[in-house]
């Protein structure tokens, strides 16, 4: 009899490991399904090579900065680069576009976009679990023994720059500007890499390149991850000022017209409009609060964070949920109240961000700003930003054209 109960109870315990296993096995190998790599005609070989975590139980914050080119993101993606106690990357995404764009031979048809789409959120995720061997599909040359020169934009990232992940000569907290990093720590190893991203609370991700919010859905509902999207807006027509200065040669025609007077025939609008689309789509979205979005949505104007960053800074991180980091703060006001002459980089940070912010309005003349503002009428109505009038009211700094919003995160 005594022999019976033993055997029972061995019984039982087998089964439980057997389910525990089974349990751990499903939710490791699901979390890297790599569909977008199979629709890009790559192979899937690190897929399963990759190391494998279990389910996100410590519930670690998931950040994305959505925006678009000379929006502010570099400014903002640096509000959590210097948090210590955040893995912050720097356009991951450029990685997909760069492999994928020359695949397409369509150009931009909605089935490339939804090939682009899909391979950007699986390596989202992957980065977001501290996966970076997920990385390495996407860069070339491939990586050899998960060793690199090739990550775009590496020297924007702290941590990729700091020990342990890089050792360059000098004190033990020496920060490095980004393009110290490059030439003085070598290969990136992204196997250290990772383990520092697993040793952070936090992991945060500043693209570019994810046209509206609608686009992250899967993402947002994961169960896997803990997202929280920050969507960084900013009037369209300071960004088409700040794009034809620092892309010169792309934005020549815009450039053209400032200097003659006179709109070239071949103008290519859509540089201008496309952005007005995808705010507007996004912003909609977002302002229509569905449920899925809850807790996991927060919009910014670059312009409120310029004039007030220190304020609109706390506001986000009580947003997140995350104490503000005092690196953080001391980062702001040395890079708030500078003089941009000093910064090295045309995607520099150090500057006198109010100023900035109201710079356009003296790059652009009233013909553009006219001819913007009927474009893209219906998202500076959504967004707050006011319609200069004049000439005169254009250029008069004491006349704001940006409305009073608060733009309460969805909670």
């Amino acid at each position: 009899m005594q022999c019976s109960w033993k055997a029972v109870l061995l019984l039982a315990l087998a089964s439980i490991a057997i389910q525990y296993t089974a349990i751990r096995t499903f939710t490791a190998k699901s979390f890297h399904t790599c569909p977008g790599l199979a629709e890009a005609g790559l192979a899937e070989r690190l897929c399963e090579e990759s190391p494998t975590f279990a389910y996100n139980f410590s519930r670690k914050t998931h950040i994305l900065i959505l925006a678009t080119t000379r929006s502010g993101s570099s400014f903002v993606g640096q509000l959590f680069n210097q948090h210590l106690d955040v893995f912050y990357l720097f356009e991951p995404l450029y990685h997909v576009q760069n492999t994928l764009i020359p695949r397409f031979t369509q150009g931009k048809s909605p089935a490339d976009r939804r090939v682009m789409l899909g391979a950007s959120r699986d390596l989202l995720r992957s980065l977001y679990d501290c996966d970076l061997y997920f990385l390495e599909n996407y860069i070339k040359p491939p990586p050899v023994n998960h060793t690199t020169d090739r990550i775009f934009r590496r020297g924007a990232s702290r941590v990729l720059c700091s020990r342990p992940v890089c050792d360059p000569p000098g004190s033990a907290d020496l920060v490095l500007e980004e393009g110290d990093c490059v030439r003085k720590c070598g290969l990136l190893n992204l196997t250290v890499a990772a383990e520092a991203c697993r040793e952070r609370s936090h992991v945060a991700i500043k693209t570019v390149r994810v046209p509206e919010v609608n686009d992250l859905r899967a993402l947002v509902e994961d169960p896997r991850l803990n997202l929280k999207v920050i969507q960084l807006v900013r009037d369209p027509r300071g960004i088409l000022a700040s794009r034809s200065e620092t892309f010169r040669d792309t934005y020549r025609l815009w450039r053209l017209w400032y200097g003659t007077g006179r709109k070239p025939y071949n103008l290519d609008v859509t540089q201008l409009t496309t952005v007005c689309e995808d705010f507007s789509n996004s912003v909609s979205t977002g302002l229509m609060r569905p449920p899925w979005l809850k807790g996991k949505y927060m919009l910014v104007r670059y312009e409120d964070l310029a004039r007030n960053p220190m304020k609109k800074t706390e506001e986000i991180y009580g947003f997140l949920g995350i104490p503000l980091d005092s690196h953080v703060a001391r980062w702001i006001q040395n890079n708030t109240q500078g003089d941009p002459t000093l910064g090295k980089h045309k995607y520099g940070t150090v500057r006198n961000s109010a100023a900035t912010a109201e710079k356009w309005r003296f790059r652009l003349s009233y013909d553009i700003v006219a001819f913007a503002q009927n474009a893209c009428q219906r998202v500076l109505a959504q967004l707050g930003y006011k319609m200069a009038t004049s000439e005169e009211e254009l250029k008069n700094p004491s006349i704001s054209l940006v409305e009073e919003r608060d733009f309460r995160p969805f909670s």
